[in-house]
């Protein structure tokens, strides 16, 4: 077994050939048994700078955050407040910023796919208007960034390195997240059962996290056993999706993971990106030795996995809130279920 949660220095990719190949071969070993590790030597330099701007978007006055409700909005996008959101049907405490692609809005027709609802653009609030800018610009380079992992995951498996260049390219459905957990105001029942976020796996291809130094984030590692991530300053915690494990056969694990709410007093940030295929891309096997010996997918019967991202994704929204659902899309739940991996 691999450390726990590996490090990997991303200069080393770009460094000797004995460096690369030592970077490529740890890369597969932590995808393959862990699903999780710590990404250093990318380059990015300014990730404080964006923790520091969620704080102060957090810190606005709550009307202005709820002038972007997440309710008003058919995209799933926008503000939520402490429980919008649910895992396994369990309110998570914490609050967020949902933002997607900006793409001009496509309205539904008839027969349209569910995933289509999708499509459009970002609520962005009026009093911080340095917020947009900071965070697209975030967005183009954590892209790149996330095409470039991709591609060196695959070359680690022994495919070529271009095959999902078709399935991300030319709109690849990112999404990122600005995450405020609160602490408990009191150490009673106003503690709950400490969920900030449930147990629960991503659903595309990659995510790249940067956290404060509060912690809280732990990985399944066992059965019943989790472990929490360390806080790296300047690392990116990166993740598999549960799209990469459905092209992989398995053999990339898509591994559970939770967030434990802070204690009383103290409040958690984070910044989750999401780099997921196109909405209408479906995956397929990888052609890799790796994958070719690889024993499948594990079926879940409460989690089922489907090979078409957008599926995939409206599962996802779907279970997670709810009241946007039953406002916006009340066939949607249905419409979902009907189709297949």
């Amino acid at each position: 077994m691999t450390d726990t949660f590996p490090v990997l220095d991303l200069s080393d990719a770009a460094g000797s050939e004995e460096d690369r190949a030592r970077f490529l071969r740890r890369l597969r070993v932590a995808v393959h048994e862990v699903g999780f590790f710590q990404l250093v030597g990318h380059g990015i330099e300014d990730a404080d700078d964006m923790l520091d701007l969620t704080r102060r978007f957090f810190a606005l006055p709550e009307a202005d955050r709820l002038a972007m409700n997440i309710l008003d909005s058919p995209l799933f996008r926008g503000y939520s407040e402490l429980g919008r959101e649910h895992t396994k049907g369990v309110p998570d405490q914490r609050r967020q910023l949902d933002i997607g692609p900006e793409q001009p809005a496509r309205p539904l027709a008839p027969g349209d796919p569910a995933y289509r609802c999708l499509i459009g653009s970002n609520r962005w609030p009026e009093t911080m208007p340095e917020l947009r800018p900071a965070v697209e610009s975030w967005i183009a380079r954590l892209t790149d960034l996330s095409h470039r992992l991709l591609r060196l995951l695959l070359e680690s498996l022994e495919a070529p390195a271009g095959f999902l260049d078709d399935v991300v390219e030319p709109d690849p459905q990112i999404h990122l997240k600005l995450l405020h957990y609160p602490g408990p105001a009191q150490t009673d029942g106003d503690a709950g059962d400490g969920q900030g976020t449930g147990i629960h796996n991503d659903l595309g291809l990659l995510t790249l996290l940067v956290q404060d130094d509060k912690g809280g984030l732990q990985v399944a590692v066992g059965d019943d056993r989790f472990a929490e991530v360390p806080v790296i300053p300047g690392a990116f915690v990166v993740n598999l999706g549960e799209l990469l494990e459905v092209a992989t056969r398995g053999y990339v694990r898509a591994t559970k993971h939770r967030v434990i709410r802070p204690a009383p007093g103290v409040d958690r940030y984070s910044i989750p990106f999401f780099y997921n295929p196109r909405l209408d891309a479906t995956m397929q096997p990888l052609p890799s030795p790796y994958v070719a010996g690889s024993d499948g997918v594990v079926a879940e019967a409460d989690n089922p996995l489907f090979a078409l991202y957008g599926d995939n994704v409206m599962k996802g929204l779907i279970r997670s809130f709810p009241e946007i659902v039953a406002r916006h899309h009340p066939t949607l739940a249905a419409a979902a279920r009907s189709t297949s991996a």
